[in-house]
């Protein structure tokens, strides 16, 4: 079994890599912390111009049907960069509810416009703090309109559309498209610990909502979507782990200290060595994720919990001791290394904290025992 990405998308990489540190400096993401913007709207169209934000979506809808491994790459790559854009939430989230639950009436009216970026979607699921389960749904469609609050919504502020989670009138969990733009809805932003990607208070007040109707229903087909999504995440967690070991280990070999580089000491190879092994360990169970997510296996949901918590432990102590190996000056305002670690901390509590995602894994390996 070959685990590996083809030639193809080797180049796709190559070819992200070099847009991207052309287009997307750490100056770029600055400009949209300290800034109004809710991203970067020119990076934004160049990455539609590419083709990337309708990577995985078939060419009927205006993508380019390269697959959702073509995702999982371009995912590493907004990783590696912390680009300051509605990626995961439009490309991935958004546009997998649409493709695997929408109508065709809805695929046909949001599609094309999510993959050449003239329309933003986002994903709407949290209502304050918690994880993901089907109790803490609160919001609720009555006669086609949704009422009820969704926070922290990442994207929502620049979004045109919304993919909510509401209750049915029946008081069954399902998928519901909410124009954004349309009456009944208002949004509040707010401020969290990476300003560098928006997060919104959305309020629905009897606002217009159509169900989407394809796919699976209820409870299980959001967890088969955050499934898919915990995937493509773990990839830009390791875009941005593998970013940080990079910066840590230039820096170790430039700064001298007692007449000899940093990274000699034996206190330093360690904490290097650690990042190391975590990377590659999240790289690993990524790349089975990437596996079942493109062959629609059913060691997805198993894949996905992996590839999840891997990602987020090693995001996490990569983006930590690229702090720590910059000794006093790393956690200042004027390095990099904070941008990380805000990123970490951003896409750690996304589709719900790491606590979740391990008790998930642990409930599918003793559900796989017990079979």
């Amino acid at each position: 079994m070959n685990f590996d990405f083809s030639d193809d998308l080797k180049l796709l990489r190559e070819q992200a890599r070099r847009f991207l540190a052309d287009r997307c400096p750490p100056a770029a993401v600055r400009r949209i912390l300290d800034g109004a913007d809710t991203h970067d709207r020119g990076l934004w169209q160049g990455m539609a111009d590419m083709g990337w934000l309708g990577a995985a979506l078939p060419e009927e809808y205006g993508g380019a049907d390269m697959g959702a491994e073509a995702l999982c790459v371009l995912a590493e790559e907004v990783g590696r960069v912390l680009a300051p854009v509605p990626f995961s939430s439009s490309a991935c989230l958004a546009a997998d509810a649409l493709l695997r639950h929408g109508s065709e009436a809805q695929r046909r009216a949001w599609l094309p416009g999510i993959a050449e970026g003239s329309r933003i979607g986002c994903f709407a699921l949290a209502e304050g703090a918690g994880n993901p389960r089907p109790g803490g749904i609160g919001a609720r469609v009555q006669a086609g309109r949704l009422s009820g609050e969704k926070w922290p919504v990442i994207d929502g502020e620049a979004a045109d559309i919304a993919v909510v989670a509401a209750l049915d009138e029946q008081g069954a969990p399902g998928l519901h498209l909410v124009e954004l733009g349309g009456p009944g809805v208002t949004r509040s932003p707010l401020r969290g610990l990476d300003p560098s990607r928006n997060q919104a208070r959305l309020r629905f007040e009897a606002a217009p909502a159509e169900p989407l109707g394809g796919g699976l229903a209820g409870w299980a087909g959001i967890e088969r979507l955050l499934d898919r999504a915990a995937v493509l995440l773990a990839f830009e967690q390791v875009g941005g782990a593998s970013a940080c070991l990079e910066a840590a280990t230039a820096y170790a070999k430039d700064r001298h200290a007692f007449g000899r580089p940093i990274g000699s000491f034996q206190a330093i190879k360690h904490k290097l060595a650690d990042v190391y092994i975590a990377n590659e360990l999240a790289r690993s169970n990524a790349y089975y994720g990437a596996w079942a997510l493109a062959q629609e296996a059913p060691e997805l949901p198993l894949a996905a919990a992996t590839a999840r918590v891997a990602a987020t432990d090693a995001f996490h102590l990569a983006a930590k001791e690229n702090i720590q190996t910059h000794g006093g000056m790393g956690f200042t305002w004027d390095m990099d290394c904070h941008l990380f670690y805000r990123r970490s901390r951003l896409l750690a509590a996304q589709l719900g904290s790491n606590p979740h995602w391990k008790n998930r894994l642990v409930t599918l390996w003793s559900g796989q025992a017990a079979a």
